[in-house]
């Protein structure tokens, strides 16, 4: 079973920056690809961002291209979600999640195993 722990998430005016890590409890990550989702309420989650876990691979919603970077450090055992130019409507519960695959290159847009328990992210206009 892995343990994922998000932070990094809070209270941002619209166009400021802010970094999400997320990090596996008591295991090494390096087998596996990681994503970042977010869910607005009433609404379902959605995949924002993917990484395979060679990270050389990456993929973005449309809503968050050029906006949002994912990466990871796999010697610091972290991946991360870099949010700059945020917008109200990036206001959501953001949840980290991992995926363990044999193949480094592989980025996955959904069909995660592993789940973080969300970290708030509330952009104010």
């Amino acid at each position: 079973q892995v343990r994922l722990v998000e932070s990094g998430g809070g209270l941002v005016q619209a166009g400021g920056s802010l970094r999400l890590s997320c990090a596996p409890s008591g295991r090494t990550f390096s087998s596996y690809a990681m994503g970042w989702f977010r869910q607005h309420p009433g609404k379902e989650r959605e995949s924002v961002a993917a990484i395979s876990w060679s990270g050389g691979n990456t993929y973005y919603a449309d809503s968050v291209k050029g906006r949002f970077t994912i990466s990871r450090d796999n010697a610091k055992n972290t991946v991360y979600l870099q949010m700059s130019s945020l917008k109200p409507e990036d206001t959501a519960v953001y949840y980290c999640a991992a995926k363990q695959t044999a193949v480094p290159g592989r980025v996955f847009q959904y069909e995660y195993d592993y789940w973080g328990q969300g970290t708030q992210v509330t952009v104010s206009s």
